[in-house]
């Protein structure tokens, strides 16, 4: 991005919280993520979202851009939107907080100026997982700035956490990238606690008997009371995302009445019919 405004890329107030960025740079990144968004532009903003996150995330970085815009990093001076308004409205330089000094320290590149003295910075991005890389534990490799990185995935890590790389961020700093799941054909998850619907025939849900159901270790087979319907709900404990203690599963039942395609079967659901007219 040439001059970016960071706020507008996030869509927040100037002044808005650290707690507004994180919510503004979740819904974006899972919005824009590549894995999910196929769109021909989707991986641009998704670089854009990630570059204002880190930026505006941290504390030190974000009083930089706020103070000298696009260079924020170090160099030249070009002052961040509304810049202009915000010195009016202050009186200009101050030698108190955020003054001249200040001012001074961040155009030579803090640290008395010395590149070689750079600290180490942390960078921030979001990864998605499947659901099975949690339950098992994993080492996947993502292409993140144009570097691929080996990423250990701890069993039981769950939507909106953390997974630190150490020392292949910024000066030897840290890479920190926020963990999203990818949409599973099966299964939604609540934090550890995993939700699965189950399809049952009417006279199973009528008489009783079992179902078979999938879960993140392997089919599981359930027993269905008699005069079960659509709602109804069955637990497996201890079947969700590992952790201490494990998440569950929930499996909610769904009564399905299968299509006639047959006289024999079109002659039982009349019959059916029949026996419960009043």
């Amino acid at each position: 991005m040439e001059n970016p405004d960071y706020y507008k890329t996030l869509g927040i107030a100037r002044d808005a919280s650290a707690d507004d960025i994180k919510k503004a740079y979740r819904r974006l990144a899972r919005d824009y993520h590549p894995d999910r968004n196929k769109a021909a532009d989707a991986e641009r903003r998704f670089k854009e979202i990630n570059e204002a996150n880190e930026v505006l995330s941290d504390p030190e970085k974000r009083r930089r851009y706020d103070t000298l815009g696009a260079h924020w990093k170090g160099g030249g001076f070009s002052p961040p939107p509304g810049w202009d308004a915000a010195y009016r409205e202050g009186g200009g330089f101050g030698a108190g907080a955020g003054g001249f000094s200040d001012l001074f320290s961040n155009l030579m590149g803090g640290a008395g100026g010395n590149p070689r003295q750079r600290r180490p910075q942390h960078s921030r991005s979001s990864i998605v997982l499947s659901l099975e890389d949690s339950y098992t534990g994993a080492t996947r490799r993502f292409t993140l700035g144009g570097r691929a990185l080996d990423v250990r995935i701890p069993k039981g890590i769950t939507d909106g956490q953390t997974i630190r790389v150490p020392g292949q961020g910024n000066h030897g700093g840290d890479v920190l990238l926020e963990v999203g799941f990818a949409p599973h054909p099966q299964f939604t998850v609540d934090q550890k606690t995993i939700y699965h619907t189950a399809q049952i025939n009417p006279w199973v849900a009528a008489l009783g008997g079992t179902v078979t159901v999938p879960t993140l270790g392997g089919e599981v087979t359930l027993n269905v009371a008699p005069g079960s319907t659509s709602g109804n709900k069955l637990r497996l404990k201890g079947r969700g995302l590992p952790g201490l203690p494990a998440g569950d599963q929930i499996v909610t039942l769904a009564v399905h009445a299968p299509a006639a395609t047959s006289d024999a079967q079109r002659a039982a659901y009349e019959a059916l019919r029949d026996a419960f007219r009043g």
